[in-house]
């Protein structure tokens, strides 16, 4: 594997900085070669659904709990195997409805390039996962080219700042408790603004960010979904 993007020297200093951290990989190598994903279309369970855009969801997981029950999955390599070490990654950028439906798969598109898998994949360490999210979300949002749509939610993503995610590790919590510590690394962010999501084995999955149109985070609508606040959840530690 040569490596020709490592970001030891950013972990090193997060890690030596009390109280928030940044959203980036603890560690990430892109190797030469990185896989080309297959083609992500619609189907009937998925469905072609143009609709309005009311706002939007950025969706972020918590890669230690994926690794822990996929890592052993070919495509899950790269995010789990090796040097690399992740905490949040992006899953993606939403457009929402203007009721509980959303839009998807709105037009055609072509595999990803290259140069846009290489960019992002930091964020979204799995090509396939790229490719997913434009083709389902990021196809709906008019006058965006995959460049100017991973640019966006990488931007959002980047300038999230987290708890001490080792600490929050050490015993059960809730998922309210979760969303407060969340929100007061960000400053003009409050709990009502995300929604956290669980595994069946009640493990940190996701956290939902919500906002309006204008990219601004916002309370989260009522059928948003996730968790009760009271919900107690574990923490996959990171590896």
């Amino acid at each position: 594997m040569t490596t020709v993007t490592r970001w030891a020297l950013a972990a090193a200093a997060a890690i030596a900085l009390p109280g928030a951290a940044g959203a980036q990989a603890l560690s990430c190598a892109i190797p030469a070669n990185v896989m080309r994903p297959r083609p992500d279309l619609p189907s009937d369970s998925q469905p072609v659904r143009r609709l309005p855009i009311g706002s939007y969801t950025l969706a972020i997981s918590w890669s230690p709990e994926y690794c822990r029950t996929n890592g052993d999955r070919p495509n899950a390599r790269f995010q789990c195997g090796g040097s690399n070490r992740f905490g949040f990654v992006l899953h993606g950028l939403w457009p929402d409805g203007i009721g509980k439906d959303w839009p998807q798969y709105c037009r055609a598109t072509p595999i990803l390039s290259r140069q846009v898998i290489r960019r992002h994949l930091c964020a979204t360490p799995s090509p396939q996962l790229m490719q997913h999210e434009w083709a389902k979300h990021g196809t709906c949002m008019a006058g965006y080219t995959p460049e100017r749509y991973f640019a966006r939610s990488n931007a959002m993503f980047h300038r999230l700042r987290f708890p001490d995610m080792a600490r929050l590790a050490q015993a059960p919590i809730t998922a309210g408790r979760l969303a407060e510590a969340i929100a007061a690394a960000n400053p003009g962010m409050r709990a009502d603004m995300m929604r956290v999501t669980g595994t069946r084995g009640g493990a940190l999955d996701e956290v939902w960010l919500c906002t309006d149109k204008n990219f601004r985070y916002a309370r989260c609508p009522a059928h948003q979904g996730g968790l009760d606040p009271a919900a107690r959840i574990t923490i996959t530690p990171v590896r």
